[in-house]
């Protein structure tokens, strides 16, 4: 039985991130899993640098598909573009700015080209796994960047797209995960609650999560 582990936003939390991927490899004894991380990797947390040097890395003994979020683009144009600095920086990009020492050029090119590349979806058999959403009745081809990236459903929207599951994050539910038919937000604000939990699927079954792995750290000062 082949399971793939979601990792939700991080923002920042490289304590949570390390301590998730530790409980990754207990319980995949040695099997090669997937792990997906759905973006978010920067901002408002303390150690964005550390997260993106460890992701940089892959995940040991486990195939490892990194995927996109509007944080991680908003810090890769506002690097690219001086005019877009002030706006990174009112959306937490000053906490991930300083955890590479405060000086825009002191983050590395590497890092940068990095999150720039990210894809921004990926599905299976059974699943698809996004930042943020998707349009339900729009082809995949279709789907605009803003919308994977952005998107919010509406309160108690159940329905995934087609047959495929939805997995995402994004919007924070600090209570959650939200569990719905047709698509499941893992998100729980863990830069600010200290609660990050990871999404565990069954790769031959349909739908939502089969368990979670949720992992504790203090909640943030800010």
């Amino acid at each position: 039985m082949s399971l793939t582990y979601v990792i939700p936003d991080i923002h920042g939390r490289y304590d949570l991130l390390i301590d998730a991927l530790a409980e990754i490899t207990v319980r995949s004894r040695g099997q090669a899993d997937l792990v997906i991380t759905i973006g978010d990797y920067v901002d408002k947390g303390p150690q964005s640098k550390q997260v993106v040097d460890r992701l940089l890395r892959g995940v040991e003994g486990s195939n490892f598909v990194a995927l996109k979020g509007n944080h991680d683009a908003l810090m890769v144009e506002a690097l690219r573009d001086p005019a877009k600095m002030a706006a990174w920086m009112e959306k937490g990009g000053d906490a991930a700015l300083a955890s590479y020492g405060g000086d825009p050029a002191a983050v590395p090119q590497s890092h940068i080209a990095w999150l720039d590349q990210l894809r921004l979806i990926h599905f299976d058999a059974h699943r698809l796994y996004v930042h943020a959403g998707v349009e339900p009745d729009v082809p995949l081809d279709s789907q605009s960047e803003t919308t994977l990236l952005w998107k919010r459903y509406p309160k108690g929207f159940s329905k995934g797209y087609g047959q495929f599951h939805v997995v995402h994050g994004h919007d924070n539910f600090p209570d959650g995960p939200l569990l719905y038919e047709g698509r499941t937000n893992l998100d729980t604000q863990a830069w600010r609650t200290g609660r990050l939990t990871v999404g565990v699927f069954e790769d031959d079954k349909p739908g939502g999560p089969v368990d979670f792995i949720v992992v504790k750290g203090p909640p943030a000062d800010r």
